[in-house]
């Protein structure tokens, strides 16, 4: 399956569905009632759910005040707005400053798909402090994710073992094994969610943050989206320009590329960051602990994937650390340099023979607790990216797309190609090839991405600030590492969103933060 965050370009909506999605916001804005006039019960907030990663109740803000949640009733099919509904879970912590200097309400996403707001705001709270001086943050686990009538597919055994598998077949009968344990799946999440498969695409989800948006009595939407929330946001800013306020894109999605395209760009962009580690351990005046040089330390954890392809060692008891694990592993330390540290001792680890800091690594990955359980996330994930993406591609295809996606990434050419048979058996139709993100008439919005970034690639920053359309997309540059900018602490980057945030000051288009 394609890794939470990435790229993917997931698929939204071709000319003919958006103009039929676009007849269905009308629909929307034109009811006169009910959902848009319900009032939310804020309360304090429980323990996360187990699908959204279980865990403890967030504690209060640093300034004592409580963090408060409530459910959003949001029509299960936008089609039928009178219809049946479901409910949407919001998190918010209302302003800490002078309420007559508030703005409004500030909604984040922060991608996957699949993440839960509800428990990533908390968690993630302290880096918008100064965000909250003039905003209620909001986040809020999108249809079909978490506690919003959440997909279920496997359960956790199956979950396990479905992780284990071989995910980089060599012969025949692990192409078989590959594209059978994907049909089990598949076929898990039509049993368990069929009702909800339909309606959890893109476009669903930016209905029910316009119709969040006048439940929370704001005239216009202010957003900040990371990665796939990049996606999302762009998708409403194209149905609903006029209602865009102040918005900021960090971690950016491509969304001009097919999901092919999605993930070979996914496979540049973790072979970029693996380089930047590879360099960074090797350039420092104390040895480097898993090479002499980045070539050598590239050639090494080729070896070992090597290794782990013909002989698994022991990584969390009963399970064992694949070849399919220890590249997750290796992905999800990429995803930030604070990271780079646990990578680094992961690898040590596992030359020694014990690859229990990768498995916890792929762990966090595919949403997976010490305690056995997993979130909803790869559920979710899977969910959205095939209601949305339109192409299904054969293994035969895939094959033959293997030279191209080895020449971008030795060690993540073959794991991202072969991820792509992930839709191949949906029961659902994709909607397009990639999202619709026009959006003439908008606010300006504030697209930064970031060089380093190997989940999604600098290169689509510029092609969604282009695809936003001129006057909209406003492009800021950030040369660092990891995935996303605001959260890496550069001042300039963090002068820049707040500037316009809380100011309402654009930056100008370019400006590069180092």
């Amino acid at each position: 399956m394609p890794l939470p965050s990435c790229p993917r370009a997931a698929a939204v909506t071709a000319t003919a569905v958006l103009f039929a999605s676009l007849v269905a916001g009308c629909a929307q804005d034109a009811r006169a009632g009910d959902l848009t006039e319900q009032k939310l019960s804020w309360k304090g907030c429980p323990a996360p759910s187990r699908s959204e990663g279980g865990g403890s109740a967030p504690s209060a803000l640093p300034d004592g005040d409580p963090w408060e949640c409530a459910t959003m009733k949001a029509p299960l099919d936008w089609d039928d707005p009178e219809g049946d509904t479901i409910d949407i879970a919001l998190i918010r912590a209302r302003t800490s400053g002078d309420r007559s200097r508030r703005i409004g309400s500030l909604i984040f996403n922060f991608g996957g798909p699949g993440g839960s707001g509800v428990s990533a705001l908390p968690a993630f709270g302290d880096e918008y402090a100064t965000l909250r001086t003039r905003y209620d943050l909001v986040s809020f686990d999108p249809r079909g994710v978490g506690r919003s009538a959440g997909v279920r597919c496997e359960n956790d055994q199956q979950l396990d073992a479905y992780f284990q598998q071989d995910a980089t077949p060599d012969d025949a009968a692990e192409r078989t094994a590959l594209l059978d344990n994907t049909r089990k799946f598949n076929a898990a999440c039509e049993k368990n969610s069929k009702k909800m498969l339909p309606r959890v695409r893109t476009t669903d989800a930016a209905r029910d943050m316009d119709l969040m948006r006048q439940v929370l009595g704001d005239d216009r939407l202010h957003y900040f989206g990371i990665s796939y929330g990049t996606e999302l946001g762009g998708v409403y800013a194209h149905l609903f320009p006029k209602k865009v306020g102040r918005a900021v894109f960090d971690a950016v999605v491509d969304p001009t590329q097919t999901s092919e395209q999605g993930s070979l760009g996914q496979a540049r962009g973790f072979q970029r960051a693996l380089d930047n580690f590879a360099k960074d351990c090797t350039s420092k005046t104390r040895d480097c602990p898993v090479g002499d040089t980045a070539q050598d330390v590239e050639a090494r954890i080729a070896d070992l994937l090597d290794h782990l392809d013909a002989k698994p060692i022991p990584g969390i008891f009963p399970r064992v650390l694949t070849q399919s694990a220890a590249t997750n592993g290796i992905a999800q330390a990429l995803y930030s340099k604070d990271f780079w540290e646990y990578l680094t001792e992961g690898l040590e680890q596992a030359y020694d023979g014990d690859g229990q800091i990768l498995m916890l690594l792929s762990d966090l990955m595919n949403g997976r607790s010490e305690n056995g359980e997993y979130s909803n996330i790869a559920a979710a994930n899977v969910s959205i990216n095939c209601a949305d993406d339109k192409p299904r591609y054969s293994t035969a295809y895939v094959e033959k797309k293997l030279p191209r996606f080895r020449a971008v990434s030795a060690l993540f050419g073959d794991f991202m190609a072969w991820s792509m048979v992930g839709c191949t058996d949906w029961a659902v139709h994709g909607a397009a090839d990639h999202p619709d993100v026009s959006a003439p008439g908008a606010a300006p919005i504030l697209v930064v991405g970031n060089t380093g970034d190997p989940a999604t690639p600098y290169e689509g920053a510029r092609k969604m600030a282009e695809a936003l359309g001129r006057g909209v997309g406003v492009e800021l540059t950030y040369k660092g590492q990891g995935h996303g900018a605001y959260g890496a602490k550069s001042p300039c980057v963090q002068r820049a969103v707040d500037g316009y945030l809380l100011n309402g000051r654009t930056p100008a288009a370019g400006t590069v933060c180092s």
